[in-house]
């Protein structure tokens, strides 16, 4: 058994836990454990882009979508958070070195995904995730104050009169107790426990389990997302996702007879049903989806990893449709937290995937995911940062 001790402790290092890592005091220290490695977050794996308030008149707009696509239970207070300040936190991104694809002109170019009724997504190529998690990795990685600590997993929390007071984990066959005042836990969502997910499959949600079996609040843990769209392969492992801002670039769904069955844009909970009933009235195991509406041009500059990945699989998205089938995605339920992203034990806060801070009521709408996490991950840094300087543990 090895002891520690740190001022902040954060388990996960998706972007959740590396933003709030970068939001907190440089003179406190600060550790990161992951349960695999620094590379293999859900994070990474996000292509379709970051939503952002458009321009000042997008504002009810932007909320109705969230809104609607979330069936109208979402957290109002939240969503009205998220959607104020998602403008600084994509200027944030940008400032830190986010490569956002631009206009000519120098503007930011946005594209547009299903159940959004205008394109307000940031995007670079068709690996966000890949490009703001790797971005944040570095910085935190320039960090004197930031240890990080690389398959080392969380298997507790510590508590003591009801007060979180740190974490145990294991590394190897090591168990660390780690004492810390204030703990995140950023675990990243429940894909690997479906056969079938776009997620990694050593997340298992982790942070919900421990949560639960300290009598920390729960929320919607029935609210599980599936996406239209993942490539179909007889092969065992991870699906590959087909981003929704291909829909959103005009590619369509197709059944065998190559006939359009749906709406392509319409939220994807929606759109994932009209694939399955396709499928059982067609006895297939996916449908099609067609690239031959979206120019070459924006293939080969929009999804070129995609592309890439296609012609892997056999498939020249150029010239002929891909198989595809939906999967487990997200994951909407999760911890309950406030608005500042702690739960109902003090002292234990909760971002991403992990959290349910209601954003995204029971069907999260695209490219929210991201930054929902940034913006509640910096809420949290805040709360436990304005604490520290205060010199309270509760």
């Amino acid at each position: 058994m090895k002891k520690t001790a740190y001022d902040v402790a954060i388990a996960g290092c998706g972007v959740g836990g590396l933003y709030t890592a970068l939001n907190m005091p440089h003179n406190k220290n600060i550790l990161i454990i992951t349960k695999s490695d620094v590379a293999s977050s859900d994070s990474m794996l996000a292509q379709g882009g970051i939503c952002v308030l458009h321009d000042e008149n997008d504002y009810d707009a932007y909320f109705e979508d969230t809104m609607k696509a979330g069936h109208y239970e979402n957290r109002k207070e939240s969503v009205g958070i998220m959607i104020s300040s998602s403008r600084s936190i994509i200027n944030d991104l940008l400032e830190l070195g986010v490569r956002f694809e631009k206009n000519n002109d120098g503007s930011l170019k946005y594209t547009r995904e299903g159940a959004h009724s205008r394109p307000r997504i940031c995007f670079h190529e068709d690996v966000t995730g890949k490009e703001i998690t790797t971005v944040l990795l570095e910085k935190v990685k320039e960090l004197p104050n930031v240890d990080i600590l690389e398959y080392t997993t969380m298997t507790d929390i510590q508590e003591k009169k009801g007060i979180c007071t740190g974490i145990k984990a294991m590394q190897d066959d090591e168990e660390l107790i780690i004492s810390s005042p204030y703990v995140v836990m950023a675990t990243g969502g429940i894909g690997g426990l479906y056969e079938h997910s776009t997620n990694f499959p050593h997340l298992t949600g982790d942070g919900c389990r421990i949560a639960k079996e300290h009598g920390v609040a729960l929320e919607h843990m029935d609210y599980v997302q599936i996406h239209p769209t993942s490539l179909y392969s007889k092969n065992n492992g991870r699906s590959f996702l087909i981003s929704e801002s291909a829909r959103g670039e005009n590619a369509v769904l197709l059944n065998s007879r190559g006939e359009r069955f749906v709406d392509e844009l319409l939220p994807r909970d929606v759109v994932s049903a009209a694939i399955y009933k396709e499928m059982q009235k067609e006895g297939s195991q996916h449908v099609w989806m067609s690239f031959a509406k979206v120019p070459e041009k924006v293939i080969k500059e929009h999804f070129p990893h995609i592309y890439e990945k296609c012609l892997e699989e056999g498939y020249n998205i150029l010239k002929e449709p891909i198989p595809i089938v939906p999967a487990q995605h997200y994951f909407m339920g999760g911890v309950h937290v406030d608005s500042n992203s702690e739960t109902t034990m003090p002292n234990l806060f909760a971002v991403g995937e992990t959290s349910c801070n209601g954003v995204h009521g029971k069907n999260r709408l695209a490219s929210n995911s991201l930054l929902e996490s940034l913006v509640f991950a910096k809420r949290a840094a805040k709360e436990i940062s304005q604490r520290i300087n205060q010199g309270k543990c509760i």
